[in-house]
């Protein structure tokens, strides 16, 4: 499931939407950890190479942005979600009727192309940025789109994940 989102790196463009709470003041925030995953307590799933592309990606966009990575008591904690889903992309029947001349020779034609069905995967990923004081989510970018199994490397990573996370401002600095 993971693996087939790696590359939004599409023939299309992703489709990429950011929010924020309204009353969130993100640049004031300094630190960021990570939100710890769900399931049975005391048990953690191995990283995956995707899981570690994607956080090694996450942590890049958010230090340049002027976030400090923290173990203990960061002010917001990140948590991302992957999702990957068959789709079927038809093509209705084509008809043409075209007319010409070529020279002092005149000539018609009549094409009629046949309906296709394309399969594809559309993948997604949710960043969310929780403010851990609140327990409560105060951003979340998501960017979705056609992906390709063959474009698993972090650089395709990379660029997906700073596309989800193109409007998270950067740290407040103080002069």
């Amino acid at each position: 499931l993971l693996a087939a989102l790696a590359a939004c790196t599409t023939v299309s463009q992703p489709d990429v939407q950011s929010q924020s709470l309204p009353d969130a003041n993100l640049p004031a925030y300094e630190t960021f950890g990570w939100q710890a995953p769900g399931g049975d307590a005391g048990i953690d799933e191995p990283m995956r190479i995707l899981d570690v592309n994607i956080r090694t990606a996450i942590r890049a966009e958010m230090t340049s942005r002027g976030y400090r990575e923290v173990d203990v008591n960061p002010q917001v904690r990140i948590a991302y979600e992957t999702a990957t889903q068959d789709k079927l992309k038809s093509s209705p029947v084509r008809f043409g009727i075209g007319m010409g001349s070529f020279g002092g020779n005149v000539g018609g034609s009549v094409n009629m192309g046949s309906p296709s069905v394309q399969s594809y995967q559309e993948g997604s990923l949710v960043i969310h940025v929780l403010d851990a004081a609140r327990n409560q989510e105060v951003w979340s970018g998501t960017i979705s789109g056609r992906v390709d199994k063959k474009n698993l490397d972090a650089a395709a990573v990379a660029r997906v994940v700073a596309l989800a996370m193109q409007d998270y401002p950067a740290r407040a600095t103080t002069p």
